[in-house]
């Protein structure tokens, strides 16, 4: 089977970019470079494994399908949605933040 499409929602690119420039703003380019480097590898892998992320917040949050995948190396979580011919990439999301909050109802639209 060939993998799946990875499609990031605006919200999830946002979060990407968020992220790159607060390292980038603390002089961290090398960090910044490498949470590319990550985030590109987590989409490879649910593109090609879409079922691995854990349904924790799925549950937890009463929103079904949704599942979460760690960046490796940075404390960040990939929050996506297996679609029939995509990955729906909801937010990529800091452990530290609120995430019952910020994966309310809102940010399944």
């Amino acid at each position: 089977m060939s993998p799946l499409a990875v499609l990031p929602r605006e919200r999830a690119n946002q979060d990407a970019e968020d992220a790159i420039a607060y390292y980038v703003s603390e002089s961290a380019v090398d960090a910044a470079l490498g949470f590319i480097d990550a985030l590109e590898q987590a989409y490879m892998t649910l593109g090609e494994h879409p079922g691995i992320g854990s349904p924790r917040w799925g549950d937890e949050l009463d929103l079904p399908g949704l599942r979460s995948w760690p960046l490796a190396g940075y404390p960040f979580l990939v929050f996506y949605v297996e679609q029939p011919d995509h990955v729906d990439v909801w937010r990529v999301l800091h452990m530290r933040r609120d995430l019952q909050t910020t994966l309310g109802a809102a940010d399944a639209g």
